[in-house]
């Protein structure tokens, strides 16, 4: 399992693990949850037809559901407030993406809309918390902006004094 991951001696063990246990749990949950939502999709993809239109758009589906995934665990591990806010934004973008083709596989009847739904569900859910984390994220940033302005102008102030 440890060649796989590519951790080549304990060293990097320990160093994946310790860098595990500092994550934020609800974070580790929705990295959990959007791999599963893109290993879903695959599996969605892999019962459809193979018609050279339905392929397209599994070829953007998974596109958009991998990224998804992906952008999301880049977020994790965002170097900045700003980074961060660009990258959940993505992670949102991408969700949104993979709704929408999911949308037109129903809408062209490559997929029945039952098989669909539950896809189209997680895509909106994910979708919603990644814009809500993003608007958090960003009425943080303000907040912390105004402080420090606010402790600029009362530094200032104590100088003249």
């Amino acid at each position: 399992m440890t060649v796989a991951l590519g951790i080549r001696g304990d060293r990097d063990l320990v160093c994946l693990v310790h860098c595990a246990d500092h994550m934020n749990p609800k974070a580790l949950q929705l990295q959990e949850r959007t791999q599963r939502f893109a290993s879903l999709v695959i599996a969605f993809c892999e019962t459809l037809s193979q018609d050279p239109a339905c392929r397209q758009i599994v070829d953007q589906l998974t596109d958009a559901a991998g990224a998804t995934d992906s952008n999301y665990r880049a977020t994790c591990r965002a170097r900045s407030p700003d980074e961060f806010i660009a990258k959940v934004g993505i992670a949102a973008e991408e969700a949104d993406e993979t709704k929408g083709w999911l949308e037109l596989l129903v809408r062209t009847g490559f997929a029945s809309e039952g098989s669909a739904r539950a896809l189209i569900q997680e895509a909106d859910e994910l979708t919603a918390i990644f814009v809500a984390s993003r608007k958090t994220a960003k009425k943080r940033r303000e907040q912390r902006e105004q402080l420090n302005q606010q402790l600029r102008t009362a530094k200032r102030s104590r100088r003249r004094s």
